[in-house]
């Protein structure tokens, strides 16, 4: 076959690189390969000496004893077969073993830098390579070039057998070569299709609920339903290629079939071979044109696994994985941010910048501002789920963003904007489904006041979570969040809008619970859009339009914008955003924003705290 249809060198690709390590274990499969051709020899021979010798001498002793040796044979060629099968499967678990977590880990790591990934495709096309390196696809190119064998072997009856042998080869040669021109293309845009198709499926699963109650169901089935047709349509137009192909195949096998014996006969009736040559070289013709045949029938799955096996090498070459380091003692909570700026991954302009401010543990910081303001995205930057586009994150003098995720991210405690729970209980997914201590468990959940209404579940702690598990409210999710975030007990606390679903009697628990971290030296983080917070909390950030407008204490703020305007313009207004300010503490100082633009981001706030 083509260069195309053969992966490229091992040691160039990432996934070739497991390949070469295995080398010794696919030697050893074509080596078992050969040796099974080999044997398929025997049952030519059998058929030569039974015709030749058995008929001839009418020796019952030679037909019992060529009878005896072709069953060993058979025994031994099963055993072989056997033996090749485990091998194969034993290659690509190992193949799994060894790709399996980089390749989840390098789809984990693209879909949270927001870039364009597949996990389903990714995943499946590890399956698709391991059922190929286990399956008749990989065996049919492994034993093509094994027609030569055969062909040679034609030459020992007679030459004009070798030469249709090789004529009909190179025939089948030029079919696979057509095969492939007509289905390469095809083949690869059907499996695209199917995948998308299957991806936008998946997508309007995950949010049936929405979809349903939005009326969205015929917009998405459209959206669906054009995709799934587009990848029909393609995988007709292959199939039909692929059926061309097959059919061209099985006529010139047939063709070739006849068209030997012919030959054979008229050798024959030329005296130039015996009569038990004749059905030998009928089945050496066979055997000759097989192999390529078996290639133009497993065509479209070496085809598939060729393209499985070009994503995971660009899905791998193109993740970066992060360095091994130094493992450093749990962070104590003294956070420093210097003229930070971000965006997410693949934004072309920061949607913050110039935020600075320091924090020591056990203190809070309100981060106030408008909606769009920026106040989530500084929440991911500061627990280095984006990184810094400038400045810097510094969690106890260490780079946030630097840090081991897997290391620090058991140690700090984040409630997220949108909340999500994973299949698993109600323990489990407050111990961030790792082992359940069930003395954290517990005390996290009292520490946001939920401990009573876990045990009100059908299953208590037991009660299952997840896309089929028990509904909760948004209340209930946002609390249950909470207690994960503080799982453990960790010394850095991010809250994004932990407050935005609790009722008074939720807001008053979580209140409690970060005047209860703060006495245990806890630096604690929140964003809010209620000013109720502000009281609980030692500074208040400010942000509009991503930038920071002021920072200090809450009371000292909002003193210095009554000094500005008179009272009255601080009476409260319908619009709630209550927003903090950030003041430069440690870096040079920079111009003051406008009274009035800081009135406007501070208004809630000030009202409820000069009360």
């Amino acid at each position: 076959m083509t260069d195309s249809a053969l992966p490229p060198k091992p040691s160039t690709t990432p996934v070739g690189e497991v390949l070469a390590q295995c080398k010794r274990g696919f030697w050893l499969v074509f080596g078992l390969c050969f040796t099974l051709e080999m044997l398929s020899l025997a049952p030519i021979v059998y058929m030569w000496n039974a015709f030749d010798r058995v008929m001839a001498s009418r020796s019952v002793i030679t037909l019992v004893s060529l009878t005896l040796l072709i069953i060993g044979v058979y025994v031994f060629w099963t055993a072989l077969e056997w033996i090749r099968g485990r091998l194969m499967v034993r290659l690509s678990l190992r193949i799994d073993w060894d790709l399996a977590s980089d390749i989840f880990d390098a789809a984990f790591r693209r879909v949270a830098g927001r870039q364009n990934v597949n996990v389903q495709q990714a995943m499946g096309d590890l399956l698709e390579l391991r059922q190929f390196l286990s399956g008749k696809g990989v065996l049919a190119l492994i034993s093509a070039p094994f027609a030569l064998v055969f062909i040679v072997f034609g030459a020992a009856f007679h030459p004009y057998l070798a030469v249709f042998s090789l004529a009909s080869a190179l025939v089948m040669l030029i079919a696979a070569k057509a095969n492939q021109h007509l289905t390469n293309s095809s083949l690869k845009a059907s499996n695209d299709a199917n995948h998308e198709a299957t991806r936008l499926a998946a997508m309007v699963l995950r949010h049936s609920e929405t979809t349903q109650a939005l009326g969205m169901m015929p917009a998405m089935r459209r959206r669906w339903h054009q995709q799934h047709r587009q990848f029909v349509n393609l995988q007709v137009n292959a199939s039909d290629g692929a059926g061309s192909g097959s059919g061209l195949t099985s006529f010139l096998q047939h063709s070739f079939g006849s068209l030997g014996m012919a030959l054979g006969l008229y050798l024959a009736i030329e005296g130039l071979i015996t009569g038990g040559m004749v059905m030998a070289a009928s089945m050496l013709i066979s055997k000759a044109v097989s192999p390529l045949q078996q290639l133009i029938a497993h065509w479209p799955a070496i085809v598939k696994a060729r393209q499985s096996y070009d994503r995971l090498n660009a899905l791998l070459a193109s993740d970066t994985k992060p360095a091994d380091a130094m493992a450093l003692p749990p962070p104590t909570g003294r956070l420093t941010v210097v003229a930070l700026a971000g965006a997410p991954a693949g934004a072309l302009r920061s949607v913050v910048s110039d935020i600075n401010f320091t924090l020591e543990p056990g203190q809070a910081l309100a981060i106030v501002g408008p909606s769009a303001s920026g106040k989530s995205s500084l929440s991911k930057l500061l627990v280095g789920a984006w990184r810094p586009a400038a400045g810097s994150v510094r969690l106890d003098g260490v780079e946030i963003s630097d840090w081991n995720a897997d290391e620090l991210g058991p140690q700090i405690g984040y409630v997220p904007q949108e909340i999500e729970f994973f299949e698993g209980s109600v323990a489990e997914n407050i111990a961030r489904l790792g082992t359940v201590d069930p003395e954290s468990v517990v005390h996290a959940a009292v520490l946001v006041g939920i401990h009573d209404t876990i045990l009100g579940w059908p299953k208590g702690y037991d009660t299952l979570l997840g896309d089929a598990g028990f509904a909760l409210s948004g209340g209930q999710r946002q609390r249950l969040a909470i207690a994960r975030a503080l799982y453990g007990k960790p010394n850095y606390v991010v809250l994004d809008e932990p407050n935005a679903n609790l009722d008074e009697v939720g807001e008053q628990a979580l209140i409690d619970a970060i005047r209860q971290l703060r006495s245990q030296g806890v630096t604690v983080i929140v964003t809010t859009h209620r000013p109720r917070l502000i009281g609980v909390v030692d500074y208040m950030l400010v942000l509009k339009a991503g930038r920071q407008v002021g920072f200090g204490p809450p009371k000292e703020l909002f003193e210095a914008v009554k000094r500005a305007h008179p009272p009255a313009e601080l009476s409260p207004q319908p619009s709630p955003q209550p927003s903090v300010q950030p003041s430069l503490q440690p870096t040079p100082p920079q111009p003051s924003p406008s009274a009035a633009a800081l009135v406007a981001a501070a208004q809630p706030a000030a009202s409820l705290i000069a009360a």
